[in-house]
């Protein structure tokens, strides 16, 4: 990255900023997309699910089930496939990507879990993390209005579904917050006019007002 993409970054996620209306978001995601825009905004966070994943179909089983899957303990459960810590929420595994140990996982979705707006929810998900195409139908019909599932090829019949090109030759979209190999530095996640989404403005579509 050059002096001028540093810059023009820099820039890019101040005007971004600027026309943040929303600034206490619950942001309820199934990995680190939804981090990464609190990350961008500079704000608190509001929602427990930062640093970990889920299995899409799981996420959307909490989803259906939200408020009371917030009111169960994570237990420890080892899973050998991963050599970061994983819990169980109630019959979901949370995989905790990027904590240390399972009582930090834990300390911090606890305390966040508190600041949860359920007045100011927004649903983010993927077609990717075994996903499957039942699951995206589930997820299309959860009563969240502000819900967003980011597919790898167009699904016009899901509503609620954003087609993010590059992965079309993949089962599901890649990572997100990686970046573009083009000039001007821009992620796969910036494809989303995700501050319009949070301002509650909806999904919009590309080419379209």
């Amino acid at each position: 990255m050059n002096f001028f993409q540093r810059v023009e970054w820099r820039l890019y996620k101040e005007f971004k900023r600027s026309k943040l209306e929303n600034t206490t978001p619950t942001i309820i995601s199934s990995n680190c997309n939804g981090e990464f825009w609190y990350y961008d905004m500079k704000l608190k966070f509001f929602s427990p699910t930062i640093n970990l994943s889920f299995d899409m179909n799981d996420y959307v089983k909490m989803l259906e089930n939200l408020q009371w899957y917030m009111e169960q303990p994570i237990l420890p459960h080892e899973d050998n496939r991963f050599e970061y810590p994983t819990g169980m929420l109630g019959d979901i595994e949370i995989r905790f990507n990027h904590y240390k140990s399972f009582e930090e996982a834990v300390a911090k979705w606890e305390e966040r879990k508190k600041r949860i707006n359920w007045d100011n929810l927004f649903v983010l998900g993927i077609d990717g993390d075994d996903c499957t195409y039942e699951s995206m139908q589930r997820f299309d019909r959860l009563p969240y209005k502000n819900k967003v599932i980011f597919t790898h090829i167009p699904y016009p019949e899901i509503k609620s579904a954003y087609y993010i090109p590059g992965f079309e030759s993949e089962e599901g979209v890649g990572v997100l917050i990686y970046f573009k190999n083009q000039f001007l530095v821009r992620r796969y996640l910036d494809d989303f006019d995700y501050v319009a989404f949070l301002n509650g403005k909806g999904i919009k579509r590309k080419g379209k007002l």
